[in-house]
C-alpha cells in the first residue's frame, strides 16, 4: 500500500506587498485583500509540500493536499500539484468569511480528514503567515490521536514510524514516532522545488475537489469560533530624529554620549 501523505496548505496574502497596499477594516474586524496582489500558499507550507515530495521521490506514496477557506485562487492553490502532488482537495464555505478560529478551523479539518479516510503522516508548515497563530496542527493531532513532532527540517517515514530532525536552540533532534502521524516542518528544511513545465500543464488539468461544511456533515454549532476577536487594527507608528551638533566632533561625540546617558541607554 502507498505511503499516505496529507499535506495541509493555506492561501494567505502575499506576506511582501508594501505597507501601503496592507489594510484592515476596523469596522468588520478583518484584513483586507488587495484586489491588485494574488493571494499565495503560506511558505511555510511550501516547505511541508516539499517535505512530503522529497518522501515521494524515495518511496511509494500519494501525496493530498488540503486546505480550508474562501475565495481561493487556484493560481495559488493549484502550485503545489505543480509541484508533484497527486490530489487537492478545498474546504469552502461562505460560513468561512470571517473565521480565524484555530479550533472551527481544526474541527473542519478533522472532519474532512475522517472523510478521506484518514492519514498515514500529515504534513503542515509550522505556522501561517497572516495570523502566526500554530495551533491547528496540534489539534488535528489531539482529535486524531495521532503523534505530533513540531519543527522538523527532515522527514522521514519506514517501518511504521516518521523519524525527523526537529529544530531546537543548540542544533537538532532526533526524533521518531509511530505512524499515523502530524509533523510540522520550519523553512530550515530547504527551498521548495519549482513546479517544472511538464508538472504546470498537469496542474490545469487537474480538478480540485471542493467540499461545504454540508458535505462533510459539520452542524451549525460545531462552527461556533471559541475565539472572540475584539478589535483588530494597524498599531500608528511614531518616529522621531534628533540631530545631535557640536562645534567639533569631539564635542558632538560628548553631546551623545550625554543625550544616551538621559535616555539611560548607557
Amino acid at each position: 500500500m502507498p505511503l499516505n501523505i496529507v499535506v495541509l496548505a493555506k492561501q494567505v496574502i502575499d506576506p511582501e506587498i508594501p505597507m501601503s497596499a496592507f489594510q484592515v477594516d476596523r469596522d468588520n474586524r478583518r484584513i483586507v485583500t488587495p484586489a491588485n496582489i494574488p493571494p499565495v500558499v503560506n511558505g511555510f507550507d511550501e516547505n511541508a509540500v516539499e517535505a512530503s515530495l522529497q518522501i515521494k521521490d524515495s518511496q511509494e506514496a500519494s501525496v493530498t493536499v488540503l486546505s480550508m477557506g474562501t475565495g481561493f485562487s487556484m493560481d495559488a492553490m493549484k502550485k503545489p500539484l505543480a509541484m508533484g502532488a497527486d490530489e487537492l482537495v478545498l474546504i469552502r464555505d461562505d460560513a468561512f468569511v470571517n473565521t480565524v478560529d484555530s479550533a472551527v478551523t481544526t474541527r473542519m479539518l478533522v472532519a474532512a480528514l475522517n472523510k478521506l479516510g484518514g492519514f498515514d503522516l500529515l504534513i503542515a508548515g509550522r505556522q501561517a503567515s497572516d495570523w502566526d497563530n500554530a495551533q491547528v496542527p496540534l489539534g488535528i493531532a489531539e482529535l486524531m490521536g495521532a503523534s505530533c513532532v513540531t519543527l522538523g527540517k527532515k522527514v522521514e517515514v519506514g517501518d511504521g514510524k516518521v523519524v525527523v530532525e526537529r529544530i531546537v536552540p543548540e542544533g537538532y533532534e532526533v526524533v521518531e514516532a509511530p505512524l499515523p502521524a502530524v509533523v510540522t516542518v520550519s523553512n530550515e528544511l530547504g527551498q521548495p522545488r519549482y513546479p517544472t513545465l511538464r508538472g504546470i500543464m498537469a496542474a490545469t488539468r487537474k480538478q480540485a475537489t471542493v467540499w461545504s461544511a454540508d458535505d462533510l456533515g459539520v452542524s451549525p454549532s460545531e462552527m461556533t469560533p471559541l475565539l472572540n476577536l475584539v478589535d483588530l487594527f494597524v498599531p500608528s507608528t511614531v518616529k522621531e530624529c534628533d540631530f545631535i551638533e557640536g562645534d567639533n566632533e569631539e564635542e558632538a561625540g560628548r553631546n551623545l554620549a550625554l543625550k544616551l546617558r538621559e535616555a539611560k541607554l548607557i
